[in-house]
């Protein structure tokens, strides 16, 4: 299958490495020059700590943007759209020359709403949903740390029909050794995504906490249960059907199976001075809980405080 991976960074690496291990012929598209150098000349770098820990170096090509492709006219099988929410409508209309009358787009990026953006772009009978719980951590350009050990990718048509095209793609990823299941209640999937990015996105991003660090602060836990029981609410408030039916369980799923360095993808986003994704993870929350009157002061909370931190930086403050 031909894939393109559109926001090629830690976890867009993660995943089209492994799609590209696993036979598939894959571009990625990274708007760092120096990354798209090394990839190109050295390949992509995989360590997951399996095979005692030796890396995987995988060939594919990498880009910046869909003018700099060589070939003038590439139809891509699958698209995968991973960059920050906010890039969302841009990129996919750079890749709409990619895109002839069989290619798929497929978000799998966090938080809601990116399904409609892409929707109104290249139209609703195109699109598949899709939430991963795979990690990545790049550790420096075209080496990416990988975390697959128990972590599923759930993919399906936005109206629940299980079609041949996501039966198809799922047998992909799960060849690549992407864990993948085909849902026919894809939006109660994204909604149990959702309470695992709540649980752990916005703490990590004001504790500046990795993972094993963040873990061993039982009032962290406190507070990360307390926001997925306010998203658990909402969801229940708009009748999406979740499986989640103890906020314990989405903290615990958030770390499990991720080395103890790994950072949430708020955090790596604070880190190099640029906008998180909190408005389409808590801010989501909080807004429908607003909508239904549903009470949501935790993820209020660590919505004004990323908030702070970003205003931070953009006046230049230390982080």
């Amino acid at each position: 299958m031909k894939i393109a991976i559109l926001g090629a960074g830690s976890l867009g690496c993660a995943i089209g490495g492994l799609l590209a291990e696993g036979g598939n012929e894959v571009v990625l598209v990274n708007r760092n020059a120096n990354f798209c150098a090394v990839v190109n000349a050295n390949g992509l770098t995989l360590n997951d700590g399996g095979t005692a820990g030796i890396p995987r170096i995988v060939l594919v090509q990498a880009i910046r943007d869909v003018a700099s492709q060589p070939v003038q006219k590439v139809l891509f099988d699958l698209i995968i759209v991973l960059v920050k929410s906010k890039d969302t409508e841009a990129v996919v209309r750079s890749a709409l020359p990619w895109m002839g009358d069989n290619t798929v787009v497929m978000s799998l990026q966090n938080g809601l709403g990116h399904e409609e953006i892409i929707a109104s772009l290249v139209g609703t009978k195109r699109v598949l949903a899709g939430k991963t719980y795979v990690g990545g951590l790049m550790t420096s350009p075209g080496v990416v740390t990988i975390g697959t050990a128990g972590k599923e990718t759930i993919i399906g048509e936005l109206d629940g029909q299980i079609t041949p095209r996501v039966v198809a793609i799922g047998k992909v990823f799960n060849d690549a050794s992407l864990q993948t299941t085909v849902s026919n209640n894809i939006m109660g999937a994204m909604w149990d995504k959702i309470l695992v990015n709540v649980a752990t996105g916005a703490i990590t991003g004001i504790t500046r906490l990795v993972y094993g660090l963040m873990y061993q602060v039982p009032e962290l836990e406190v507070t990360a249960c307390a926001a997925v029981l306010e998203a658990m609410q909402v969801a229940r408030a708009k009748g999406i059907a979740i499986s989640t039916t103890d906020p314990i369980a989405a903290w615990i799923k958030a770390g499990a199976g991720l080395p103890f360095e790994f950072k949430a993808s708020m955090l790596q986003s604070l880190e190099k001075n640029s906008v998180t994704e909190i408005d389409y993870i808590n801010g989501a929350v909080v807004r429908e809980g607003k909508r239904l009157g549903v009470p949501t002061p935790v993820n209020e909370t660590l919505v004004a405080l990323i908030k702070g931190i970003e205003f931070g930086i953009s006046k230049g403050l230390p982080t």
